[in-house]
């Protein structure tokens, strides 16, 4: 695959297309206003959030896509509540062979496959996340010591040779290895069901503040308690926890989990790819949420603790003070041999 158009040119859109071009690849980026004119000036500027140091990329900037334009690969890198309005560009193009949506998605590819035909769709999703702030791109670390797995795959299962050729081409990428799935529908809804229903109103009613949240342990609490609601209404509906390392929720004790997700949430570590997209993409965090929660009600699980916590995406539930534990823990569970470990690092590379 030689030429690439990334199309989104948002943190995360700019930051693989940055990391393309520092690996040789024939890379454009699709950018419109305020970000165009940023881009020409200054080039795709990225800083570490935690080291503090800057890479500046220059890139080829386009501001359309058109239908006799001609890429091996379009990556499509967008909120999920924008792509909507872009499909109708994208089916009148028939020259592109593959478009990879890199993004969330609660409901599946079917708009996208209706539009552009299962064989010219793949599905995935990008990593770490980060924030604009003016011109510059703040990530969280991305090299060779901070390695990010970019989970893909055909919406068929299959692993076809050109799924290969497209993980190979994201594995170029410094800081990034792939993962390819068969189960990419699955991944996405989970990924959703970790954080929209539960995790984010409940960071919403901590001010987006993630050390709040961390000291607000009825927060933690409700936030946990949703995920697992979440989880049992995915299960109700046949759709096995993907992946593994999640079911953790359900094996160990409540106090645990709330342990290490407190002291995740006070180091503030990916605070710029939490906060920052808490408030930057907050249209689409609550789009994911309302996606997902017909699949949620629809098993007839209930969800005390999602409903207690989706009010705050509308600004409408009650104050909670920082530091309140007024909710009683469960010590239900299973705990194993190092399980705390994986669990932490498992909710480190989700979260």
């Amino acid at each position: 695959m030689e030429k690439i158009l990334v199309f989104g040119a948002g943190p995360l859109g700019s930051l693989m297309a940055a990391r393309l071009v520092e690996a040789g690849k024939d890379v454009t980026l699709l950018a419109r206003g305020k970000r165009l004119e940023d881009y020409k000036k200054y080039g795709i500027v990225l800083e570490d959030e935690v080291s503090g140091v800057q890479t500046v990329t220059p890139i080829k900037l386009t501001d359309s896509f058109g239908a006799e334009d001609e890429y091996d690969l379009v990556m499509v890198v967008m909120r999920k509540n924008q792509v909507g309005q872009i499909l109708p560009m994208l089916a009148a193009n028939k020259k592109v062979p593959v478009f990879l949506f890199m993004m969330n998605n609660a409901v599946g590819p079917g708009d996208f496959i209706s539009l552009l035909g299962q064989e010219r769709v793949m599905t995935g999703f990008p990593a770490p996340g980060g924030e604009r702030v003016g011109h510059i791109i703040r990530h969280v670390p991305v090299d060779e010591n901070t390695i990010w797995s970019l989970p893909i795959g055909e919406v068929n299962g299959i692993v076809k040779d050109r799924t290969r050729q497209v993980a190979e081409l994201l594995s170029s990428m410094r800081g990034y290895k792939v993962q390819i799935r068969q189960d990419m529908d699955n991944w996405h809804k989970y990924h959703v069901a970790v954080l929209m229903p539960a995790f984010a109103p409940a960071l919403l009613a901590a001010k987006v503040k993630m050390k709040r949240m961390g000291r607000t342990r009825d927060l933690v609490v409700l936030g946990l308690r949703g995920i697992k609601e979440a989880f049992r209404a995915l299960e109700k509906c046949g759709i096995p926890v993907t992946p593994r390392i999640l079911k953790s929720v359900y094996w160990v004790p409540e106090p645990v989990m709330v342990m290490v997700l407190s002291k995740m949430l006070i180091s503030e570590k990916y605070k710029s790819s939490i906060e920052g997209h808490m408030t930057g993409g907050y249209d689409e965090i609550k789009h994911l949420t309302y996606e997902i929660m017909p699949l949620i009600r629809k098993s007839g699980v209930p969800t005390p603790s999602i409903d207690s916590l989706l009010p705050y995406y509308e600004d409408k539930g009650p104050e909670i003070p920082e530091g309140s534990k007024s909710i009683p823990m469960k010590w239900g569970g299973v705990m194993f041999p190092l399980l705390t470990i994986a669990v932490l690092i498992g909710l480190l590379i989700i979260l």
